[in-house]
């Protein structure tokens, strides 16, 4: 059923795209990814001026840390700085910059009319942008109608996609908030790869051997994302309202793992009594994302795959459920302290990252959102 919904959603063109920041992490995720992709084709990348003027092969090749080559369509492909102008012919543009550099940059393809598509967290929390995980909350797509109106664009808009560890979290939020209403406290702790941290990420001696309990910026991101991914779309279509009863605590640790964040979660519901464990467990395995339902291209056949063993999800052994876009629930059990509490593994550099904005393009597409 799946193969069939993705086959009727394909598109009857193709699509050419850029990448924004293509020799970083997230940027050879990308690369990685589309390689084979049935209807978006690469035809630009864009990084800093020390790589422009480079083959992609030559400009990478000391920073690639992917599991397979660098592509072939992309090798010999010139790097050009990230400026518009540069990528005259591209229908979309994925950015994987860093934040640092990432707000201007795709302000500036935003207001030459690309639709972009953004991992960094420089947009995020603009009351007119998306923030979108694609398994959870598609519908805030059609706030692109009011921003482009805002900013008199045809074209173009600003989709951002969360924090890699919110976009773990809120899938089986979602999925809990849809079966038995409003959530009212989420206690979170992170374990989070240190592939999450980029190229060269964290230096070997602070990380080998030892857990790190403080990641910069990551804590705020959880417990503000979370509100405005479960929330909705305003009945004007101008912005989201926010869940009053969510409040989400985050304790955020980066720990000796390449690939995957874990995270421990406890749950409080708004409504009593709370629901049975055997409840939330069917709860969790019958949870049907938006993307599965439109049959996207890289939406997975389970979002969420719920693992009754007693010691999973792991990172070595489960990072690639749904092909690394799906998540990992398990040791769901009762809490003493709030309603129930259990494990979650997703794999940070695709469903956290390139593979969420991939989708949510993919999903764009079957909006018609992409002119």
């Amino acid at each position: 059923m799946a193969q069939q919904q993705q086959q009727q959603q394909k598109p009857p063109r193709t699509y050419n795209v850029g990448i924004l920041g293509a020799t970083g992490t997230v940027g050879q995720r990308f690369i990685q990814l589309l390689e084979n992709h049935p209807f978006f084709n690469v035809t630009a990348l864009g990084a800093s001026p020390r790589s422009a003027g480079k083959p992609y092969a030559v400009a990478a090749a000391r920073s690639w840390k992917q599991n397979t080559a660098i592509p072939q369509n992309v090798a010999a492909a010139i790097v050009q700085t990230c400026e518009p102008a540069n990528f005259a012919g591209c229908d979309l543009v994925f950015s994987g910059l860093d934040s640092d550099v990432a707000g201007e940059i795709e302000t500036a393809f935003m207001k030459a009319d690309y639709a972009v598509f953004s991992n960094a967290k420089n947009h995020r929390m603009d009351p007119i942008v998306p923030l979108v995980v694609p398994l959870v909350n598609s519908s805030h797509l059609d706030v692109v109608h009011h921003q482009r109106k805002v900013h008199r664009l045809q074209s173009g808009f600003i989709v951002t996609n969360a924090n890699c560890a919110t976009t773990g979290l809120v899938v089986p939020l979602k999925a809990l908030q849809d079966a038995f209403g409003p959530l009212s406290r989420v206690a979170v702790t992170t374990m989070q790869a240190i592939s999450g941290a980029g190229y060269p990420g964290v230096p070997s001696l602070d990380i080998l051997g030892n857990v790190v309990p403080y990641i910069s910026g990551e804590e705020d991101k959880l417990e503000t994302e979370c509100a405005k991914i479960l929330g909705s779309v305003r009945d004007d279509g101008t912005g989201f309202a926010n869940p009053a009863e969510l409040r989400v605590s985050a304790s955020c640790y980066r720990v000796p793992v390449i690939d995957g964040h874990t995270e421990s979660v406890m749950v409080e519901f708004a409504n009593r009594p709370p629901p049975s464990i055997e409840q939330v467990e069917a709860a969790l395995k019958a949870y049907v994302s938006d993307a599965q339902t439109i049959g996207v291209n890289s939406a997975p056949e389970q979002s969420i795959v719920v693992m009754t063993e007693s010691d999973r999800p792991q990172p070595r052994l489960d990072i690639w459920v749904g092909r690394g876009n799906a998540v990992a629930v398990g040791r769901l059990r009762k809490c003493n302290v709030l309603d129930i509490k259990f494990s979650l593994l997703s794999h940070n550099t695709i469903l956290g990252a390139a593979g969420s904005s991939i989708m949510n393009a993919e999903i764009a597409v079957a909006k018609n959102l992409i002119k």
